[in-house]
């Protein structure tokens, strides 16, 4: 069984495609929407797909890594796939069909990865060039230098028994939440970055942030998670 996990903030506007999306797979899964207070439409679309749903109800601002857990820590799937509202799977069953393959084969492998595209309608040129690049440094590091790395949190598949053994996600992380937990989540096995499957997404904060900041910002957390633990990021701006 898989448990989709899907953190949400007001994404009325691409949560149903995402979610008609998800309805199209055929085997045994759950869909869990951890929303951290939307005042849009999201949770009643939501409600339309027969999704579990958990609110945030604290007065503290959630963090991304904190939705992802409390979505995560409800699911009773194999495997749990943390993703994000825009994320959709060209080919759903044979992508997933794949994956859990994958898994059944490799008993050390613990959690899982692969290749990022913007939607072919919105993709740029800066789009594929980078997305190109950094999914490569994810495939060299996790395939062959036995480390982990992830593009980011649009797909994460992992074992559900290694993700509760490790704690989740941190959720004091507020950005790059998804390395930092593949990062700890490699001592217990393998990362593995699939070559032959991709995911698509809307890539949105790249378009309204712009290129050149986004890639700043990612250079400088980077270097904070592998020095210090943290990132420099004290919030992540909402993008949508």
């Amino acid at each position: 069984m898989i448990s989709f996990i899907i953190p949400t903030l007001n994404e009325e506007k691409v949560i149903e495609e995402t979610l008609r999306n998800l309805s199209d797979y055929q085997g045994l899964h759950e869909i869990i929407i951890s929303d951290g207070g939307s005042a849009d439409l999201t949770l009643e679309i939501a409600k339309n797909y027969n999704c579990k749903i958990v609110q945030h109800l604290e007065t503290h601002k959630q963090t991304i890594a904190e939705g992802r857990n409390e979505g995560a820590f409800l699911s009773v799937g194999n495997y749990i796939v943390e993703m994000d509202a825009d994320t959709r799977f060209p080919n759903i069953n044979e992508f997933f069909r794949i994956m859990v393959d994958v898994f059944d084969k490799n008993p050390n492998i613990v959690g899982a990865t692969t290749w990022f595209r913007v939607y072919p309608e919105d993709e740029t040129f800066f789009d594929r060039l980078i997305f190109r690049i950094t999914c490569m440094v994810s495939l060299v590091l996790n395939n062959y230098l036995g480390l982990s790395s992830t593009r980011g949190g649009e797909f994460q598949m992992v074992r559900a028994d290694a993700f509760r053994k490790i704690g989740g996600y941190n959720k004091n992380v507020v950005a790059m939440e998804d390395n930092e937990m593949f990062s700890r989540l490699r001592k217990l096995g393998r990362i593995y970055f699939e070559k032959d499957l991709f995911i698509y997404h809307s890539g949105r904060r790249a378009h309204i942030l712009g290129w050149p900041r986004l890639i700043f910002t990612f250079i400088i957390n980077s270097f904070y998670l592998l020095v210090f633990k943290k990132v420099k990021s004290k919030t992540w701006k909402v993008v949508r």
